[in-house]
């Protein structure tokens, strides 16, 4: 695909994802939604972990409600079960690590596709905005699911009910992200962030992800009869042999993947 509202640049196992309408702050379009779900596919086959970031000022500002005679004819419901569905699910599922580095105001469906990733990065300057109470609207594109399961009800409900801004320093305080670092430092800390999972063990990654997330539909026990069997995959990887004689003969591994 010629993708011509984002940009997927891939090199050494780091794939990065730019959104790429920063005359919109990023909005997202039908095509865009379209270009992410492809390019987030390319690149669970072709990289070792994905970043998305956002061209210029902004992360992403959300649904484009620029075209007011489409909002009159917009159908939300079909919109987010064909276009936002497929997306998100594609980001969450992803067999790869996946990075939001957020390097701007992060709102509406904008701010919960950065929550769908499984490590945010945000620059101080940053803030998160739940915005869709302004218009009439309940938080969508996963927001009523990311919202309390990494920040508490209290605050979800709040952020939702609200829609007042949260900063980058509140949402790593409160769990909603991994970090806020300072702008002048931000692409470095991503960057870093980034290269030390594109050379990591990836499958442990993908078996951490699985474990963490199972935890919410599992007792005591069946977490951990699950966590056992993931275990046992790893405890047969090439990268758990590695890993282990690397440690033994004191040097930095060199994982595979397998």
């Amino acid at each position: 695909m010629d993708y011509e509202t984002i940009r997927l640049n891939t090199r050494d196992g780091i794939a990065v994802l730019t959104l790429q309408r920063p005359e919109v702050m990023n909005a997202l379009s039908t095509q865009m939604r379209a270009e992410i779900l492809h390019a987030v596919r390319t690149a669970e086959t072709d990289a070792r972990v994905l970043v998305m970031t956002g061209k210029g000022k902004a992360f992403c500002s959300g649904q484009d409600l620029g075209d007011r005679a489409n909002v009159n004819n917009l159908n939300l419901e079909r919109t987010l079960r064909d276009e936002y569905e497929p997306m998100l699910k594609a980001i969450f599922d992803c067999q790869i690590p996946t990075i939001a580095a957020v390097n701007g105001p992060a709102a509406g469906a904008g701010a919960n596709l950065a929550l769908a990733c499984d490590v945010v990065i945000a620059t101080e300057s940053a803030v998160f905005l739940q915005a869709f109470t302004r218009i009439g609207l309940i938080p969508d594109a996963g927001g009523t699911y990311w919202l309390p399961r990494q920040m508490g009800m209290a605050k979800a409900m709040g952020a939702a009910l609200f829609a007042e801004p949260v900063s980058a320093q509140q949402a790593s305080d409160w769990g909603m992200i991994w970090e806020a670092v300072p702008d002048d430092r931000f692409e470095a800390v991503w960057q870093e962030r980034a290269q030390h999972l594109a050379t990591g063990p990836s499958l442990a990654y993908r078996n951490v992800k699985r474990a963490i997330r199972g935890s919410y539909e599992n007792d005591l026990d069946q977490q951990l009869a699950f966590e056992a069997k993931l275990q046992g995959e790893a405890g047969h990887s090439r990268d758990f042999k590695e890993g282990v004689m690397a440690f033994l003969e004191k040097r930095a591994a060199k994982f595979e993947g397998r």
